[in-house]
């Protein structure tokens, strides 16, 4: 048999050698812990440990290659810290805080080398932080909307939950069918993943009536990681099957009761459409053009009501109203149409042409109302006598224009007779005229001379009187005197016909003349040509004017609108009737604003003061152009309606427009949201804020095309999309709130803070700031601003957004401390349990640690017990110490409360049970005549219940009286009894079991005077009041007596019979503890 001596001697001195090697054998640093992979989510606390034995080296970490440095708190990464016990166990573990996506990558723990031993690397960790996915969105509809789905009408629902990591999987709540696979993409590491799926709703079984039902099966869409827990979903549109489609009932018309209405009325009319399975919509369109897109429905009658109001114009005669209804099974909308019928007057009655003409020629004049309805009649009136006259009808938009032609033989006996026009309604009792008077040119009817007899003779220097006579004739005539001698004739004249001539001394043959000269016309007509047949835009267009025979000749000048133009002057030539005809010309560079105009070409007599006019209108073609009223910015509010106005211009006019979207066409026919309006303006319906952005117009003619672009601003009510929550701020650094927002617009003071404190809100006044980010600023916080602050966002449009954050002010802890906070009294004899209470206020949370005598305690042991808990900012701590001894236990304890900003201490004395210390702080609160309320602070107790003992005197008085203060212990009290206008010395001490504390400062006062009652009568007592008070007292004085000595006499029994008391502590935040006997 083998001995087992000398093997296990070998075995030891091996193992001994291994694990204590010789001094000064080569100590090599190694890994005990290599860090590892790790996966956390994003804000989390990610811990990759390293241990190091034998560590010689400067240890640090290795981020993707970059060296971190041997720091604790490593610079240039303030969430980066290294923690453990480096000098005991080797720890060198890297914290980081909060973690984010750029803390994904690749770590290595490194010991450089030293002198005794080489540099170390530790294996790589791969660190994964996972992004939670966005909430998820409908691509087709929006969260909280309702929309309506028809029976066996297959409809596709995409979801897609955005920026995660690792990409989130998407499913979709009950009865629907599973969704197809994700489509997942990669934006900076992030990964977004949509699904979709097909769905066919379909009525329940049995449901034949086709009123619609709401189907209890929300539309959800819900996240999730393979690595989280939990998962979100959208809130739900919700979805209305109605079971079966049902197209609605005709509309009809209600409230166009009269065949007729007056211009100026207001028209109300109700348009209704009843059954229908979803509801019509109503629209209301005059002569093409929607005017109303509002209406309301019924369930309860199963009816839609469009109400429209108008004021009635007179161009709206003829107007053809239609309300149309549909829904989305209709094949065509149904219509229900009537034509409005307006009466109105022609406000005005005109002649035109002219009134002047000479005697036996035909006047040709037309007179004209405005629109009217019914039409009225015209005649013509020469002097009193009607006149035959050819009548017609021009329709006109909203009306009839009368016209009526006259064509009379002018005589000149109708001269300056009155002509008139004049309209009438005999129905109606209407009438309404103008007048012009008729101006007949004719030569005089007779010439005659008045002078001395034929072959008369005169004496030379004889003066010689010669009358010539005109008779008739318009205008009157101008007379002429000719004097022929011998084969020449000389002209003159004088103002009254009249001509005086001087006898010449040679013998004469006169032969005196007088004829009237002839009389000035006017040009019979004014006529403009033109050798262009089209013209357009940009090209030369010259305009020639020839005049009719006039006397003496015209002189023209050019017009286009009130704009005089420069023409050139072509001349004259001989016309008919011995007159001259005046002709001219003009060009032109036109352009597209002057289609339409009228070049006016008139001829102007300047002996007659007399004009005569025509005018050609330009005929410009031109493809389309926008306005300079067209605008550049439209706005509109989400869940409204808008129009794109369009302000285009063309000729010819007709024109074809299209709308286009981010360079995608619009295509109104066959969409529900966008309509095409006459003009081509575009309407859209239901706005979003998916609809805000820039669209195209684009028209064109036979001349050519053009587009513009309208930038579409869509007004939403604001909402959140960020708010930090918590916010840290260390005491007295300045903290920053920040609130993000989504609105439009955003308005300058669109942010609203306000501070939620305990019982109500208080707001807080800033200056108005613009942007979509709110930022509150606290310089300088203090505790008491820590709490809730709200942010509030109100850009006008309801509702406003509302979020909150809480604010935590982080400070060194401060224990709380005060007179017998720092003593605690217990009996030594090892049968009761002290307990020491250590309260401390501090942000972040605080740590406790106890000393006792200054040597750490190791907690928990069997004798000393320590229970630690938190609420808000104030944490507590306290230290039990089992069957306190006298020998091992009285000492001084001290308490530590530590966080990351600093430390606090409080020396607490755990004593053997004593008098108690005296009170301090004696102060008087009120003095009366015969009273004096007075208050202390208390001090230590000694461990035991303890009374307070009131001792006051007056000069002269034997010796000072005393007065037990009750309740027992209570730290306030009034003297009564005392003298009026008597100075007292007051002190005040404290006792319990075990004796009497020594006595604190005194205080001396002088009562008050004896008062008087209003009046001036004296303060007194009733006799039997004050016998019943001193009765009641003397009684409450000896039952005072008969209960101490009981309590006394209790007491030492349970002494002699009973283990020591034991102790209760008294809530947090107590200044004093009590002793609690068992019952």
């Amino acid at each position: 048999m083998v001995s087992k001596g000398p093997v296990t001697t070998f075995l030891c001195l091996l193992l001994g050698s291994l694990l204590f090697p010789l001094p000064g054998a080569s100590t090599q640093q190694a890994f005990r812990v290599e860090p590892d992979n790790i996966t956390v989510l994003e804000g989390a606390v990610a811990l990759l440990q390293c241990v190091v034995d034998n560590p010689s080296g400067v240890i640090q970490w290795v981020k993707d290659g970059l060296l971190l440095g041997p720091d604790t708190n490593i610079p240039g990464f303030p969430r980066y810290s290294m923690t453990g016990d480096p000098s005991k166990a080797g720890e060198h573990h890297l914290r980081i805080m909060g973690s984010q996506l750029a803390d994904d990558g690749d770590y290595e723990c490194q010991a450089g080398r030293s002198e005794e031993s080489p540099g170390i690397v530790s294996r790589t960790a791969l660190l994964s932080v996972l992004v939670p996915p966005k909430t998820p969105i409908f691509k087709e509809y929006e969260a909280n909307s309702t929309v309506t789905w028809v029976a066996g009408v297959e409809y596709k629902v995409t979801c897609s939950a955005g920026d995660a990591k690792p990409a989130a999987e998407i499913s979709f709540s009950k009865d629907l069918s599973a969704p197809r696979s994700g489509v997942g993409g990669s934006i900076f590491q992030l990964q977004l993943t949509g699904a979709s799926y097909a769905c066919l709703p379909s009525p329940p079984a049995g449901l034949t009536d086709s009123s619609p039902w709401w189907q209890d099966m929300a539309l959800l869409c819900h996240k999730g990681m393979p690595l989280s827990t939990g998962c979100t979903r959208v809130p739900p549109p919700s979805v209305l099957v109605s079971s079966p489609p049902v197209p609605p009932q005709p509309p009809t018309i209600e409230g166009y009761k009269r065949p007729q209405i007056k211009a100026g009325e207001t028209l109300k009319l109700t348009c209704i459409s009843l059954s229908g399975n979803p509801l019509a919509t109503l629209q209301w369109l005059k002569n093409g053009n929607v005017v109303s897109t509002s209406w309301e429905t019924e369930d309860a009658s199963g009816a839609s009501r469009s109400l429209l109001t108008l004021s009635i114009k007179p161009e709206d005669n003829g107007a053809q109203l239609h309300c149309e209804a549909t829904n989305q099974v209709s094949p065509l909308p149904l219509v229900a149409s009537v034509t409005l019928r307006v009466v109105f007057l022609p406000t005005e009655v005109s002649i035109l042409g002219s009134s002047s003409t000479p005697e036996n020629k035909q006047i040709s004049l037309s007179c004209s109302t405005t629109p009217s309805n019914p039409p009225v009649q015209l005649r013509w009136w020469l002097g009193w006598r009607e006149l035959t006259t050819t009548e017609g009808e021009t329709l006109t938009h909203g009306g009839t224009v009368t016209v009526s032609n006259l064509t009379h033989m002018a005589r000149r006996e109708e001269n300056e007779l009155p002509l008139t026009c004049e309209a009438f309604n005999e129905v109606m009792l209407f009438t309404r005229s103008t007048s012009l008077l008729l101006s007949v040119q004719y030569p005089p009817q007779k010439v005659w001379i008045e002078a001395p007899p034929p072959h008369s003779r005169f004496r030379a220097g004889t003066k010689v009187r010669l009358t010539c006579f005109a008779s008739g004739g318009n205008p009157a005539p101008r007379l002429v005197w000719i004097k022929v001698m011998r084969g020449h004739q000389a002209m003159g004249g004088s103002a009254g016909g009249t001509v005086l001539t001087s006898g010449h001394p040679t013998p004469v043959s006169v032969l005196p003349l007088c004829s009237p000269r002839p009389h000035p016309v006017p040009p019979i007509d004014v006529k403009i040509t033109t050798m262009a047949k089209e013209v357009r835009r940009g090209q030369t267009l010259t305009l020639t004017c020839v005049t009719g025979s006039s006397n003496p000749f015209a002189t023209l000048a050019w017009f286009k609108d009130a704009e005089k133009l420069k023409g050139v002057d072509l001349g004259q030539k001989p016309a008919e009737f011995g007159g001259l005809s005046t002709s001219g010309k003009v060009t032109l560079v036109v352009s597209s604003s002057d289609n339409g105009l009228r070049v006016t070409c008139q001829a102007y007599s300047s002996i007659l003061a007399e004009a005569v006019n025509t005018f050609y209108k330009l005929n410009i073609l031109y493809p389309p152009e926008f306005s300079s009223k067209q605008p550049a910015v439209v706005q509109g509010v989400e869940h409204g309606a808008v129009e794109l106005p369009l302000h285009v211009s063309a000729n010819p006019p007709k024109l074809s427009c299209s709308w286009s979207f981010r360079g995608e066409v619009l295509k109104p026919g066959g969409s529900p949201r966008h309509h095409l309006r006459a003009g081509g303006s575009l309407a859209i319906w239901n706005l979003s804020r998916a609809d805000m952005g820039q669209y195209r117009a684009r028209c064109q003619n036979p001349e050519g095309r053009n587009e513009t672009h309208l930038q579409l601003d869509v007004h939403y009510a604001p909402s959140i999309r960020s708010l930090g929550d918590p916010v840290y701020v260390d005491l007295g650094a300045t903290a920053e709130l920040v609130c993000i927002a989504d609105a439009n617009p955003i308005p300058a003071g669109m942010f609203q803070w306000t501070w939620l404190v305990r019982g109500g809100c208080s707001a807080i006044d800033l200056p108005k700031a613009s942007g979509a980010v709110g930022r509150l600023r606290i310089r300088g916080a203090r505790q008491a601003q820590a709490g809730l602050y709200e942010c509030r966002v109100d850009n006008g449009l309801p509702p406003p957004a509302r979020g909150s954050a809480r604010l935590i002010v982080r400070f060194k802890p401060e224990i709380e401390k005060g007179m017998g906070l720092g003593k605690v009294a217990m009996p030594g004899d090892g049968s009761s349990p002290a307990t020491l209470q250590c309260r401390a206020q501090g942000v972040p949370s605080v740590k406790f640690s106890w000393e006792k005598n200054g040597a750490a305690l190791s907690t928990p042991t069997p004798r000393y017990t320590e229970r630690t808990w938190h609420e808000g900012t104030w944490h507590s701590s306290t230290l039990t110490i089992a069957n306190v001894s006298a020998m091992h236990d009285y000492a001084t304890f001290t308490c530590r409360a530590s966080n990351a900003l600093g430390t606090d201490k409080l020396d607490i004395q755990l004593l053997s049970t004593s008098p108690p210390d005296p009170p301090t702080g004696l102060k008087v609160v009120s003095v009366t005549h015969n009273s004096a309320t007075l208050e202390w602070i208390p001090g230590f107790d000694g461990g035991l219940p303890q009374r307070f003992r009131i001792r006051y005197r007056w000069p002269g008085a034997p010796g000072a009286l005393y007065m037990d203060v009750f309740p027992a212990q209570t730290p306030a009290f009034t003297l009564t009894g005392l003298s009026p206008a008597t100075p007292y010395s007051i002190g005040v001490s404290a006792h319990n079991t075990l004796g009497e504390s020594t006595q604190g400062p005194s205080i001396t006062i002088t009562t008050a005077g004896r008062g008087c009652l209003a009046g001036g009568e004296a303060l007194s007592w009733p006799p039997a009041l004050t016998g019943g008070l001193s009765a009641l007292g003397a009684l409450l004085l000896l039952s005072n007596a008969a209960l101490l000595t009981c309590l006394l006499r209790r007491h030492q029994t349970w002494a002699g019979n009973f283990p020591p008391p034991w102790t209760r502590a008294l809530p947090l935040g107590s200044s004093q503890h009590q002793t609690v006997s068992p019952q």
